[in-house]
C-alpha cells in the first residue's frame, strides 16, 4: 500500500477531543486510509460503512443508548462515507459530547449537502482534513524517484488515482470506468439531479478549457443552458472534489483582470478520460495544458498536506499579458509561469514585475519542477 502524508497528520491529531472529518472525491483512497489507520494503531477500532443500510439506519435516527450498545468498549470509531446519512452532523454532535472517551473519524466523498450538516453541529468539535488523488511526493516514497522520473509522462497521461497508478495496464479502463459513472455519483443523487447529458457536457467543454480563462456565458452556450445553471453545475463539481478554480489576482493595475476564473481538474487522468484521449504526450496538441494542470494541482496538495495557508491564482491583463499560476502567502508573492519542454523560451511579462517588484518568479519545467513539490 502507498503510505499516505496525510496519516501521520491525522494520527498526530488522536484523542484531542476532536472529530476528525476526511473529505476527498470517490476512489481516492480515503477507506484505505482508514484501514492503514486501523492496522497501525493498538487501540480497538470499530469500523462503519454507510453504504449498509443497517449502519445508516443506526446513525439517521440517534438513540444515546443504542449507540453506547454499539460503540462500547472500542476506543476509535471509523465512520465512512458518512454522506449517505441524514442528518449526521447532529448524531456526531451527539457520540462527540455523550461518549467523550471515543475518537471518530469520518469520510465524506463529497461537500455537498455534508458540510452544511456538519458545520454548525460541530463548531469548535472538528479538524477537517482534504485526500487528493496519490501526490508525486506519495509516489516517489513509495517506487523512487528513478521510476517516477521514468513514468512522468504515463501520470500526465492517466493522472494518479491509487487503482490506476497500482495498476499499470489498465488505466484506460479503471479511467472509464471511474468517469461514466462512479465519480459523479454523489451530485446525480444530490437533490435528484436529473441531467447527467447536461453534466456530461459541462465536464467535456471545461476539460477543453484547462489553463484558460472560462467563461460561464460561453459555456451555457457551448452546452444549450443558461449560465446560471452552468454555475450550478460547476460548483457541485467543486463540492464534488472533481474540479477547483483559480480567480484573477489584482492589485496594483487598472488593466489587471478583475473577475475572471480557471478551472483545473484535480487529476489530470479523470480530464482526459472525459475526453477519450490518453495519447502520448508527443503526439498532443494539449501538453502545455495538461502540464499546466498537473503542476497547478500538485501545489494544491503540496501546499494542502503541509498546511501552507497560501491563495491560489492567475494573473493577466488586459493586453493578454499573463501568469499561469501564482501564490500568495504572508503577503509574500510568488508567480510561476509553466513549459513542458524546458528548451522553449519563456519568461515574466516585465509589466508583471514592475508592478511587483518584490514578487518571487519561477519558470517550472519538466527538469526542475520536482523542485517546487518536494516536502
Amino acid at each position: 500500500m502507498i503510505v499516505r502524508t496525510l496519516e501521520k497528520s491525522i494520527v498526530s491529531k488522536l484523542f484531542q477531543r476532536k472529530t476528525i472529518i476526511l473529505y476527498g472525491a470517490r476512489q481516492v483512497g480515503k477507506s484505505t486510509l482508514l484501514n492503514s489507520i486501523e492496522k497501525e494503531t493498538d487501540k480497538k477500532v470499530l469500523y462503519l460503512n454507510c453504504d449498509n443500510n443497517d449502519i445508516r439506519k443506526l446513525l439517521k435516527d440517534p438513540a444515546i443508548n443504542s449507540l453506547k450498545r454499539v460503540f462500547r468498549g472500542f476506543e476509535i470509531v471509523l465512520i465512512d462515507e458518512v454522506q449517505r446519512v441524514f442528518n449526521i452532523g447532529l448524531t456526531l454532535k451527539i457520540i462527540h459530547d455523550q461518549m467523550p472517551d471515543i475518537q471518530m473519524i469520518v469520510t465524506g466523498s463529497s461537500s455537498l449537502d455534508l458540510s452544511n450538516q456538519i458545520n454548525e453541529p460541530l463548531t469548535g468539535r472538528k479538524l477537517e482534513h482534504q485526500l487528493f488523488p496519490l501526490s508525486i511526493n506519495e509516489i516517489i516514497t513509495h517506487y523512487g524517484f528513478l521510476e517516477v522520473n521514468r513514468n512522468l509522462e504515463q501520470y500526465m497521461i492517466f493522472g494518479m488515482y491509487p487503482d490506476v497508478v497500482t495498476n499499470p495496464g489498465d488505466e484506460p479502463e479503471i479511467l472509464t470506468n471511474l468517469t461514466s459513472s462512479y465519480l459523479f455519483k454523489d451530485i446525480f443523487n444530490f437533490q435528484d439531479l436529473r441531467k447527467p447529458e447536461l453534466l456530461e457536457k459541462i465536464l467535456e467543454a471545461l476539460a477543453h478549457q484547462i489553463g484558460s480563462e472560462v467563461s460561464f456565458n460561453e459555456l451555457a452556450q457551448l452546452t444549450g443552458t443558461d449560465s446560471h445553471t452552468v454555475q450550478r453545475y460547476v460548483s457541485l463539481l467543486e463540492k464534488a472534489f472533481i474540479i477547483f478554480r483559480l480567480r484573477s489576482f489584482s492589485h496594483n493595475l487598472r488593466n489587471e483582470l478583475k473577475k475572471s476564473r480557471k478551472i483545473y481538474f484535480y487529476d489530470n487522468g479523470v480530464r482526459n478520460a472525459i475526453l477519450g484521449n490518453f495519447s502520448p504526450m508527443a503526439s498532443r496538441t494539449d501538453a502545455g495544458e495538461l502540464w499546466e494542470n498537473f503542476f497547478v494541482s500538485e501545489r494544491t496538495k503540496f501546499n494542502h498536506y503541509k498546511m501552507l495557508f497560501a491563495k491560489q491564482y492567475f494573473w493577466r491583463t488586459r493586453q493578454q499579458q499573463e501568469i499561469d499560476y501564482l501564490e500568495v502567502l504572508n503577503g509574500n508573492i510568488t508567480a510561476f509561469e509553466m513549459k513542458w519542454n524546458p528548451n522553449k523560451k519563456a519568461s515574466v511579462p516585465l509589466t508583471f514585475k514592475r508592478a511587483y517588484p518584490k514578487a518571487t518568479t519561477h519558470i517550472i519545467h519538466r527538469e526542475n519542477f520536482w523542485d517546487f513539490l518536494e516536502p
